[in-house]
């Protein structure tokens, strides 16, 4: 495995981190949140709550534009020691996409470490905002016929079931009618299987993130598991394109690719690639190695040319 290098991450060298990205095999958390991004247009919040918010960057150009609704990851936990998991660490990603003039909008939600997170919460957080960008597309030039959802780690997680919601039955534990219909998902390293993930939750995250997301083991409350993960709602009849990093010891890609399999012998579309020379984080940092299989699929979704 070879180490990062300048001229793989070429934005670092306007922030300062360019030693410390260099000097690592493969990026961490710390190094993703320091990556460079512009600023954001506007922070708008889709609720009330003070984690309920998400930021919008909108391209040059005129016109119509496509959008990536981006979720973070983070183990659905807010809070790691000195750091924290929240909408940073996906500046940098949704900067670069709309650089190739696609408007995004990087959601921020309440995770299990916070009032209100957890079930069902977090899962009704990140729906209330895909859906809020009918309520933008009244102020903003937004395609609505053109929409992605780009989700890393936890966030391809939620990501992914946000897109899968039309599948739940209509009596169910979450208030939302009418979920706005996606062109396709790209996750990038999340958990698409949760129950799949349980048997290295804690060596991932440190504690028994699923069971606290979901509040119960499968056993204990095996009816929420079937409306909480997406392998649980296919076929999901939208296409969705996973990538990992071949090294990523966080979320294995493995569990991806099984997903991946699962998925398509269902009827959906869907396809996964494990990026050799990167791990968890290399697949939101725009120059990395990864970074052109993200951005392909971005643009492929949304049928856009580089």
């Amino acid at each position: 495995m070879r180490k990062l290098t300048v001229n793989a991450l070429p934005l670092a060298s306007a922030t300062g981190v360019l030693d410390t990205v260099a000097e690592a095999q493969f990026l961490g958390p710390q190094q993703a949140n320091q990556l460079p991004a512009s600023p954001a247009d506007h922070r708008i919040h889709y609720a009330g709550g003070a984690f309920q918010f998400a930021d919008l960057r909108l391209p040059k150009a005129s016109g119509r534009h496509p959008v990536a609704v981006v979720v973070h990851g983070g183990c659905w936990m807010y809070h790691h020691g000195d750091l924290t998991a929240d909408l940073q660490s996906t500046a940098a990603l949704s900067s670069a996409l709309t650089k190739l003039g696609i408007a995004t909008w990087n959601v921020e939600y309440r995770q299990i470490d916070i009032p209100g997170g957890g079930w069902p919460g977090t899962f009704e957080d990140v729906a209330k905002a895909v859906d809020h960008l009918r309520v933008l597309a009244k102020s903003y030039p937004l395609d609505l016929e053109r929409v992605v959802i780009i989700g890393h780690s936890a966030g391809g997680h939620l990501g992914t079931w946000a897109a899968a919601r039309h599948r739940l039955p209509e009596r169910t534990s979450f208030s939302f009618e009418n979920p706005l219909r996606v062109a396709g998902v790209v996750n990038l390293a999340g958990p698409a299987d949760l129950e799949a993930f349980i048997p290295i939750q804690n060596s991932s995250c440190g504690q028994e993130a699923i069971i606290t997301l979901v509040g119960g083991s499968p056993s204990e409350v095996p009816d929420r598991y079937q409306l909480a993960s997406p392998s649980n709602l296919l076929p999901t009849g939208v296409k969705q394109i996973l990538i990992s990093g071949a090294q990523d010891t966080i979320v294995p890609p493995q569990l991806s690719q099984e997903y991946a399999d699962e998925a398509n012998k269902a009827g959906d579309d869907v396809t996964f690639t494990a990026v050799e020379n990167a791990a968890h984080f290399e697949v939101i940092a725009p120059g990395s190695e990864a970074w052109s299989k993200v951005e392909d699929a971005v643009l492929s979704i949304l049928k856009l040319k580089k």
